[in-house]
């Protein structure tokens, strides 16, 4: 007979037709259910292992960041208050191992020797790449992730987290550790680079045709 005191099980509910409620398993994975963490860890391992991929362009790169991410997790899931969404913490916290290791590595998240200088006042007001990514959707999509993996790092990091993750420049400058002036200049000049791609990409085909 079960134990009316132990929360039913997450496969014996899958079987009745129904998926438990993501609350429910945040907090049965608060008090070390293994189980429940392990349905958060099948629920969102995707989207964040997309996210270490497109912030680092190396996949074995990316699936030790997934694991690294879900660990954090592990180890800070009982401080999650709900005051944003599960998704949205989860999102930022891989963000922030990504941000992390790249400090470690030494490898500099924000190239400076292109940057402007006085501010966000010399900032280009538009931003003159985001013509070009509107029409993304005529671009192969094989061939704008190649573009967007192909972007020095400093640049990719910054395009990543404004024009794929939705950060406001504010919040970006806070997790890179620059100005908001430089991360609008480095937006911009990712989106230039990111065009330039584009086109070496369209016209290598035709040439080998």
């Amino acid at each position: 007979m079960t134990d009316p005191a132990q929360p039913p099980s997450i496969e014996r509910e899958k079987e009745k037709g129904g998926d438990p409620n993501e609350a429910e398993l945040i907090e049965r994975a608060k008090h070390g259910d293994a189980e429940a963490f392990q349905a958060l860890y099948d629920k969102h391992k995707r989207r964040v292992y997309s996210l270490c991929l497109r912030m680092t362009a190396n996949t074995a790169e990316a699936e030790d960041l997934t694991q690294e991410a879900f660990l954090q997790l592990y180890r800070k899931i009982a401080t999650f208050r709900g005051e944003s969404a599960f998704s949205t913490w989860l999102h930022r916290l891989s963000v922030n191992v990504v941000l992390m290791q790249l400090r470690k590595k030494s490898l500099p998240v924000v190239s400076l020797e292109e940057t402007t200088q006085g501010g966000e006042d010399d900032t280009p007001k538009k931003d003159f790449g985001a013509e070009d990514l509107a029409l993304a959707g005529s671009i192969d999509r094989l061939q704008l992730q190649k573009a967007v993996d192909d972007l020095p790092p400093g640049y990719r990091m910054i395009f990543v987290l404004h024009d794929i993750e939705g950060y406001e420049h504010n919040e970006i400058a806070t997790m890179v550790g620059c100005s908001i002036g430089n991360s609008k200049s480095q937006l911009h000049k990712a989106r230039m680079k990111l065009r330039d791609l584009l086109k070496m990409n369209r016209t290598e085909p035709a040439e080998e045709a």
